[in-house]
């Protein structure tokens, strides 16, 4: 069943008039009538069971149901960090990190990115990333959309990243066999609270990157014996995060 969100709605017992690009997409592409019953997720993050009440004219609906007894999200917080990716990696890294349930993708300037941001352009980018989270949420039934952000070196994301555990992705950890870090980390943390993960762009991150992070408590942890791409390696953590927590016991 389709699912959207209006997290600008709370729980109402009237009829609504639904956003224009939202109404497009069930007219249009689904075809719906009268009746035809889709999910939303309001303000309160819950889902509800919604049905099309008029057509003609602005497309209103109506909620039919109380919440729904689901919950998709991860039991922690995981703030995906990304140094700044070249080409189309951004994006991929957005939709794949909101699909497998990230809570915030934040991307950063990184003195080994070879991609940059020009400041008149940032905005622009992390609107389109914004969306792209936003149709990936619809599509893989979340009850968060992701927030997506940019800071213009570690410096910033450090400042500004808050977290009871911090991890960075390093491959010097896996070039010598380090295997356990990551483990012991996940066992740290407990219900609801918010992992911080750091990656390198293309080029990895910077000695000195690295001792600032672990000046900030953050932890450099190997993700096996493989070194992993830059769009690749925030895809295994996540994985790794759903297997120990959702499907491990």
């Amino acid at each position: 069943m389709q699912r959207y969100f209006l997290t600008k709605v709370t729980k109402t017992d009237d009829e609504l008039e639904l956003p224009k690009d939202i109404a497009h997409h069930l007219t249009t592409v689904l075809r719906a009538e009268a009746g035809t019953k889709f999910e939303i997720v309001l303000a309160d993050k819950q889902v509800y069971l919604a049905h099309v009440t008029r057509i003609e004219g602005l497309l209103t609906f109506a909620i039919i149901d109380q919440q729904l007894d689901v919950n998709v999200e991860l039991p922690v917080k995981v703030v995906i960090a990304a140094g700044l990716p070249k080409g189309d990696k951004a994006e991929l890294i957005t939709q794949k990190a909101t699909e497998l349930g990230a809570t915030k993708i934040a991307f950063f300037d990184s003195k080994r990115s070879v991609a940059k941001w020009a400041p008149a352009k940032q905005s622009r980018k992390i609107e389109r990333l914004q969306k792209i989270a936003s149709g990936a949420a619809e599509q893989s039934h979340r009850q968060v959309i992701p927030e997506v952000v940019y800071y213009n070196n570690i410096n910033e994301l450090l400042a500004s990243e808050t977290a009871e555990v911090k991890i960075v992705a390093w491959e010097e950890s896996a070039k010598n066999g380090e295997q356990s870090q990551l483990v012991q980390s996940l066992n740290e943390l407990k219900y609801g609270d918010t992992l911080l993960t750091i990656f390198g762009s293309e080029g990895g991150l910077a000695t000195d990157e690295i001792a600032l992070m672990q000046q900030h408590q953050v932890v450099p942890a190997g993700l096996g014996p493989r070194i992993l791409r830059t769009e690749t390696a925030p895809l295994y953590m996540l994985s790794a995060i759903s297997y120990h927590f959702e499907l491990e016991n």
